[in-house]
């Protein structure tokens, strides 16, 4: 009798996974570690210097000389300046003015962009430039055009006969003023045209071609299709301006350096005033802090606008 002999399948046998192997599997130990690059820098770039802005703000720490706890005592000082309140007035000023003259002009822009026209991509790098350029260099050519002596505009008013004097641009309060939120408008519009353009860009051209069969006019589509659309790239991009013109610092200070007589002092270039050439670091911190309550009103003014608009589509707003 002939016995058969059955094929012996050879298995190998897995081996025991060790702790290490273990950990690398576990998936929220990976999303650990692929967050801890980008943690450590915001630690190092962010939460370090603005919690040790907070700290010095309530010291009376000077340049070489290491400062004492003295509570609100920098805070109470900066109520009663009144310096400060003109900061804090010129702030809300600027940034609100130039904020409304960079999105009218800037929506305006990006409507124009937005239809077909003879060489639309050259003009949208041209719209670019005011943004590309640095702004220490915008704010030396803004100097230059507003010199008392030495002003291209001056010249031309007085070439052709308008005036005979020079224009005092940056010499007195109000023209100062005035003058700065027109350069930080100038500098400011191709960001929110771009944005803007690039909202429209995503309107469905169905909706106007609906429209225009019920016979609706170019300032109803505008109001109820184009605004409506616009309206979550319009929050954050306001958001955005809002923060930018209001922390501004490069474009003041080169072009008045917070003059005449503290005028155009806004409060990122007060706080460098005093925390730096004036040595008082505690108080610089201080009114650096004070832009804090803005900023933060300015970050929830974009979350619930962009909240409601979830609500009207009939999102959740998790």
């Amino acid at each position: 009798m002939s016995a058969v002999a059955e094929d012996k399948v050879w298995v190998r046998q897995a081996k025991a996974q060790s702790a290490l192997s273990k950990l690398f599997d576990w998936k929220p130990f990976l999303v650990a570690m692929c967050m801890l690059p980008a943690l450590g820098l915001l630690f190092v770039f962010l939460t370090y210097p603005l919690g040790l802005g907070i700290w010095l703000a309530f010291t009376d720490t000077t340049i070489g000389r290491s400062g004492r706890w003295v509570g609100l005592e920098n805070f109470e000082y900066m109520l009663e300046d009144p310096i400060w309140w003109n900061a804090v007035f010129f702030s809300v000023f600027y940034t609100g003015v130039a904020t409304i003259g960079k999105f009218g002009l800037g929506l305006w822009l990006a409507l124009l962009l937005n239809n077909h026209l003879p060489f639309k991509s050259m003009l949208r790098a041209i719209i670019l430039l005011p943004w590309i350029v640095p702004t220490v260099l915008t704010a030396i050519a803004f100097w230059w055009i507003y010199n008392p002596q030495f002003s291209i505009i001056s010249w031309i008013f007085i070439e052709l006969g308008l005036r005979t004097t020079n224009i005092d641009f940056i010499n007195t309060a109000w023209p100062a003023r005035w003058s700065l939120i027109g350069a930080n408008i100038w500098r400011g519009i191709p960001f929110v045209a771009i944005s803007l353009l690039a909202g429209l860009q995503t309107i469905s051209p169905s909706l106007y071609e609906a429209a225009l069969l019920d016979g609706s006019t170019g300032w109803q589509r505008f109001r109820y299709i184009t605004f409506p659309m616009l309206l979550p790239i319009l929050a954050i991009v306001m958001t955005f301006s809002i923060i930018f013109t209001f922390t501004d610092f490069q474009l003041v200070y080169a072009i008045t350096r917070g003059g005449p007589v503290n005028s155009t002092h806004l409060l990122a270039t007060l706080a460098f005033q005093r925390g730096i050439p004036g040595g008082q670091l505690g108080e610089g911190a201080a009114i650096a802090v004070s832009m804090i309550p803005f900023l933060v009103f300015a970050t929830l003014f974009s979350y619930f606008a962009l909240a409601r608009r979830k609500w009207q589509q009939g999102e959740s707003n998790d």
